[in-house]
């Protein structure tokens, strides 16, 4: 069976790019282009992994980890944060709200992410 990923980012470029990427890797691949969604779609599909930008539109990135951490149906998704905030203060709280790991987006290319997303799943 293959593990559904959530990617809840707003720039259509990298959304394309990487769902494509992630969809050949064997993915199954929900996208969200804003927070509201981001959130629904995680309350709906359940998904095994979700990777989420900070800077959304509708609701920030900060308030859908802390909205999926006080949820009881998904407090238990692993989510990584996929930004361009390269901020200590940032990084620091995106972790403390729960988020497994926090990528910068300028500092990882696709391929880069989708090793980090198969390295998560590896058992």
């Amino acid at each position: 069976m293959s593990k559904k990923i959530l990617f809840i980012e707003d720039e259509p470029a990298l959304q394309e790019t990487l769902t494509t990427m992630l969809k050949s890797g064997g993915y199954e691949v929900v996208s969200a282009l804003d927070g509201e969604k981001g959130i629904e779609f995680a309350e709906k599909e359940k998904p095994d992994l979700i990777v989420l930008d900070l800077v959304l539109p509708k609701k920030d990135g900060f308030v859908i980890l802390e909205h999926l951490k006080d949820n009881e149906e998904t407090k238990n998704i692993d989510v990584i944060v996929l930004t361009n905030l390269e901020g200590a203060y940032d990084i620091e709280r995106a972790l403390n709200l729960g988020a497994m790991t926090y990528l910068v987006k300028t500092n990882h290319t696709p391929e880069d992410i989708l090793k980090k997303i198969n390295k998560k799943f590896e058992t």
